[in-house]
């Protein structure tokens, strides 16, 4: 269940792709409990695949660090509760932006 409100810690995405990402995680949050994290970055990832087009990666728990490449415009870090949910497309999805220019490395570190 959603215990609180989504603080976004990093973000490329446009507002409404954004909404989508906070809401898919409400829905994840309300579908599954807080301690089953590969079922809830399972669950947005795929609707995010299913909604936005293939190459979407999710990493979902209370203490990670990451860097990572994505394109441009397909990455959001928040934090819901004491959960943190990183969400972006890989670089690796040209199909979706021809241009690999237009990437973009991000670092995320959330301490438990």
């Amino acid at each position: 269940m959603l215990e609180g409100k989504a603080i976004v810690g990093e973000t490329d995405m446009l507002q409404a792709m954004q909404q989508d990402a906070l809401d898919l995680a409400a829905k994840a949050l309300d579908r599954f409990d807080v301690t089953e994290a590969t079922d809830i970055a399972r669950f947005i990832k795929k609707e995010f695949d299913r909604t936005h087009g293939g190459g979407w990666q999710c990493i979902v728990g209370t203490d990670f660090g990451s860097f990572v490449t994505h394109c441009f415009g397909c990455f959001i870090y928040f934090c819901v509760g004491s959960l943190a949910i990183l969400l972006f497309r890989g670089s690796d999805a040209p199909q979706q932006h021809p241009h690999p220019t237009h990437l973009a490395a991000s670092e995320t570190l959330k301490g438990s």
